[in-house]
């Protein structure tokens, strides 16, 4: 359909309905006139000549062809007949809107000779009839875009003229700093009414930018009586409410509110439209203090939301989006605070609900991990999975639902047939990563044996019984696509299994994966010249293209496996069983060396052995005074107990190792700060060289107009 004209619309608007009522006027003025005509017009039908068969005469008839050359091409004029009238009524059906302008237009021409009277009344009360002009409707599919846009810029002028109407609207009470104070000294009394318009007018405030959705019977235009009435409401609020209805802390700590109290129903609907102004504003912290502000008032108020599970899991989604999203620690820390305190007071109300948003909200955003956001990734990882030790038999709960879901997705990848090629990209991306590592540490932090002797804990903890399931999906995600692309991921899990191994005191046989590094083509094959730079390890979980039989990726892989091999016998360089683990090691890797041409690597690794030789050495001689066998679990556990891992062979060349990757790392950053520094000075520099050009260009525009004036 065709995009109506400014001009059809203006018609309507303005001259439609009243020239509707005028053509009515005149054309049954019309109508008059043409029953004074009708006798003339029967008259000459009457008079009209016919032939002797009683049919009319034709046009023609009565003329040669030499008289019609001879007169011209005018077409002498038709009497009408019945058919050809039957003809012009389907005519001027089909083309009613242009008669009646035609008609309306002759019928005004002819208004001051046939009534002079109706057309001097016509004159005076409304003489824009008079200069009537017919509008098209049809005219507006020729109209170019040009004019379609000015329309669509009056309408956002429209709009906006609106809004400032609304905005200066008679009925807005404008919110000002006398207001604010007046409100504050009120609060010392306070009044559900008074709460009420309180909070309705910081409801405005902060949806100052939000207007569309709603009109706010406050406005605000002063920043110091938009700070003001953010304190008053973040500070002195809770404490009016506080006093309205009062709560009750046990000996436990718990605050709960009273059973009966009259001012309860109006509390809670002042406070239910309350919450979306904590969501709000919640959206848009900037800075840590506004931050810690917010959540102190949240958590004044959190024992009369506990019956609102959708505003209070609203609420806590929306601290939990600033704790995964924010770039600041500090905010970071405030957010795990406030979290932390409110799951430990009210655990069968919060926490199943704060420790499912804590595991989402990491993992949404985790998808672009790099080394900017390592660490902040790292810090969600620790402060949520202490969260999973304040029960641990919901977190047992919770984890058994989640591992389970990550071992549906291996085994469908596993099995994946129509789709074979893409079904791996289900495992291998860092969402999944950062999941089975975020599982073994919180495996790792609260089942450490050691932790739960100084805790005193009779029992053994219920999420023990993830570290079978948790061990086999990561193993299965390693081995899944055994290619070199993916040896990065596959560093990445064997750290996460190191730290679980380390913590929970499991063996878990790792060196197996590591060792599958030397038969690979990457270590194999010699290795092409490349100038890229050194492939970064810790931050990647899968090798581009063209790092692929490179020197560097070569030299990359030797320094991982030599960290990771030197790392997972360092778990062991305690224990009575040591010699016996290492030999099979030993024995690999001196055949590789015989076999392999890379010096380099072939001297790392002779360094390795000999520090494995040299650890086996230390054990057996302390071992030798031992009188108990190995059926003694508990004297074997306690094998050099009193004795530092770190001053054993092994553990002084883990130390060194440890040291030199921690200052390769230094450097890294340093020299990609550096980089990005330097980025953004060349950025501004050639922003402000753009600015001169102009500057310039409009300058040498200037005087070439002068010069041709």
């Amino acid at each position: 359909m065709a995009k109506v004209s400014k001009q059809t619309k203006k018609f309507q608007n303005k001259h439609l309905k009243h020239t509707i009522e005028q053509r009515k006027k005149v054309q049954s003025h019309s109508k008059k006139i043409a029953l004074r005509k009708k006798g003339k017009s029967t008259s000459e039908e009457a008079s009209e000549p016919k032939r002797k068969d009683g049919k009319a005469k034709e046009v023609f008839e009565d003329m040669s062809v030499d008289d019609f050359f001879a007169g011209g091409f005018e077409v002498p004029k038709e009497k009408k007949t019945k058919k050809k009238k039957v003809e012009e009524s389907d005519d001027e059906e089909s083309s009613e809107e242009e008669e009646d302008e035609e008609v309306m237009k002759e019928n005004l021409k002819n208004l001051e000779e046939q009534d002079p009277e109706f057309y001097k009344y016509l004159k005076e009360n409304d003489n824009e009839l008079l200069d009537f002009e017919g509008v098209n409707p049809l005219d507006a599919m020729d109209e170019d875009e040009s004019e379609e846009e000015d329309e669509e810029e009056e309408e956002v002028k429209e709009k906006t003229k609106k809004k400032a109407d609304t905005a200066t609207a008679p009925g807005k009470v404008e919110i000002t700093l006398e207001l604010v104070k007046k409100w504050e000294q009120q609060l010392e009394k306070p009044s559900p009414k008074l709460l009420r318009n309180i909070t309705i007018a910081f409801k405005a405030a902060v949806n100052i930018n939000n207007s569309d959705e709603e009109d706010y019977k406050y406005s605000v235009t002063d920043p110091n009586a938009f700070s003001e009435l953010m304190f008053v409401v973040l500070k002195k609020v809770p404490v009016a409410i506080q006093k309205l209805v009062k709560y009750k802390t046990n000996s436990q700590g718990v605050r709960t509110l009273p059973q009966k109290n009259q001012n309860v129903t109006q509390i809670s609907s002042i406070l239910k439209s309350h919450a979306g102004s904590f969501i709000t504003l919640l959206k848009d912290i900037t800075n840590t203090e506004i931050a810690a502000l917010v959540l102190s008032s949240i958590y004044e108020l959190i024992p009369y939301y506990l019956s609102y599970r959708r505003l209070l899991k609203e609420i806590l989604s929306s601290v939990v989006d600033v704790w995964s999203t924010t770039p600041d620690i500090q905010t970071q820390i405030a957010t795990f605070a406030f979290l932390n305190n409110v799951a430990k007071e009210y655990p069968k109300s919060v926490l199943e609900n704060i420790l499912k948003l804590s595991y989402s909200g990491m993992l949404q955003n985790c998808r672009k991990t790099n080394i900017h956001s390592m660490s902040q990734i790292n810090f969600c990882k620790n402060s949520a999975s202490e969260l999973y030790g304040i029960d641990e038999t919901l977190s047992y709960q919770v984890g058994f639902e989640y591992i389970r879901q990550l071992a549906i997705h291996l085994r469908n990848s596993i099995n994946a047939t129509s789709n074979a090629k893409e079904g791996y990209k289900t495992i291998y991306n860092w969402q999944y990563c950062h999941s089975l590592d975020f599982w073994s540490r919180v495996l790792s932090q609260h089942c450490n044996p050691e932790i739960e002797l100084q805790n005193h804990k009779s029992k053994e903890s219920p999420l023990r019984q993830l570290i079978y399931p948790l061990v086999q999906v990561t193993l299965g995600a390693i081995r899944l696509i055994p290619t070199a692309q993916f040896f990065p991921l596959r560093f990445y899990l064997i750290r996460s299994l190191l730290r679980l191994s380390q913590s929970t005191g499991v063996y878990i046989p790792i060196f197996p994966l590591i060792s599958e590094i030397l038969t690979s083509t990457a270590m194999t094959k010699a290795p092409k010249g490349s100038s890229l730079q050194a492939f970064d390890f810790d931050h990647n979980i899968k090798a581009n293209q063209a790092y692929l039989g490179t020197r560097v990726f070569q030299d990359g892989l030797c320094e991982q496996f030599i960290e990771l091999t030197s790392e997972f016998f360092g778990l062991y360089a305690k224990s009575i069983a040591f010699p016996e683990l290492v030999t099979p090691a030993i024995l690999s890797l001196r055949r590789f060396t015989k076999k392999s041409k890379n010096i380099r690597f072939n001297k790392q690794l002779h360094q390795l052995v000999e520090k494995l030789n040299a650890n086996a050495t230390f054990i057996t001689g302390k071992r030798s005074n031992v009188e108990y066998g190995p059926s003694n679990k508990t004297e074997v556990q306690l094998f050099l107990n009193d004795f530092d891992w770190e001053k054993t062979p092994l553990g002084q060349y883990v130390i060194v190792q440890r040291q030199t990757k921690d200052e390769k790392m230094r450097i890294l950053k340093e020299a990609l700060e550096e980089e990005e520094k330097a980025k953004a000075e060349q950025k501004k520099k050639d922003e402000q060289d753009d600015d001169i050009e102009i500057d310039v260009d409009s300058e040498e525009e200037d005087s070439e107009e002068e010069e041709e004036e």
